[in-house]
């Protein structure tokens, strides 16, 4: 379908399909580390669903707050345990980090997904408590820009806390999906993608935002950031040099990284 090749990423990065690998064993390593030095409550459950656990690392001491990262992958790929390592560049700081799974499709449609990540958000912060900082990636950072709409229910308790929400690399306006081959299992609808459109969403919640997103990512990508900048009065743009959508997260790992300097400054 038309927007098929816009929207693809693995095809244009260089040795693109290696990276779910690198990501799974990353991310093993740092879980088990974690586990083994008493610092990660893993599979801890915020609905009834089977997807719906998450893994929360803590710091050496005690938490400054909790930083919430959503994963990618289309709403179609990918669970919290491809991720783990990501976690460690807030943890070295101080924060806890909750990285919850959720629900797929064709299992749930994007507006359910929209749900689970409120209630995983609102579990996440009956288990640790101070300011709250959102990020996910691609389909994660449309789920995390999305906690801002007035639309989605987080509980007062959560709400609150929020301090900061960092959408990186995210699908902002999903209308532009409806022509893609990717919505045979998706089952996104005119109406369906408007309303779950966060560039579209009407008086956001007041909460700072920053959209990050690669210079050598897609130009679909690349506009998406900058829909969502420009549709949030109160959101700022970073398109950082070098990276790719595949990359771009890498800073999350750093704890000297811009990209944590930012999501915790």
């Amino acid at each position: 379908m038309k927007n098929d090749l816009a929207y693809t990423n693995s095809d244009f990065i260089p040795d693109g399909a290696s990276y779910p690998d690198r990501w799974a064993t990353l991310a093993r390593d740092r879980r088990e580390v974690e586990a083994a030095i008493g610092r990660a409550r893993l599979n801890d459950p915020y609905g009834p669903g089977e997807r719906q656990k998450m893994d929360i690392f803590h710091p050496a001491g005690r938490a400054e707050g909790l930083v919430v990262f959503v994963h990618g992958g289309y709403w179609m790929r990918f669970d919290r345990s491809f991720w783990s390592h990501l976690a460690h560049g807030a943890t070295a700081r101080g924060w806890a980090v909750a990285m919850p799974s959720y629900t797929l499709a064709p299992d749930a449609r994007i507006p359910a997904m929209t749900r689970e990540i409120a209630q995983a958000v609102a579990h996440a912060a009956s288990r640790v408590g101070g300011p709250i900082r959102l990020t996910g990636h691609s389909a994660g950072g449309h789920l995390v820009a999305r906690m801002l709409c007035p639309d989605v229910p987080l509980p007062p308790e959560a709400l609150g806390r929020l301090a900061r929400v960092m959408p990186i690399s995210p699908v902002a306006d999903l209308r532009p999906l409806l022509e893609t081959s990717m919505n045979a299992t998706l089952g996104l609808d005119a109406d369906e993608a408007a309303r779950e459109s966060p560039a579209l969403c009407l008086a956001p919640r007041e909460v700072p935002v920053t959209v990050w997103v690669g210079a050598d990512e897609r130009p679909a990508f690349v506009e998406q950031a900058r829909w969502l900048a420009k549709a949030w009065p109160h959101a700022d743009l970073v398109i950082e040099d070098g990276r790719h959508h595949f990359d771009v997260i890498d800073g999350l790992a750093n704890p000297d990284s811009e990209m944590i300097a930012r999501l915790l400054g």
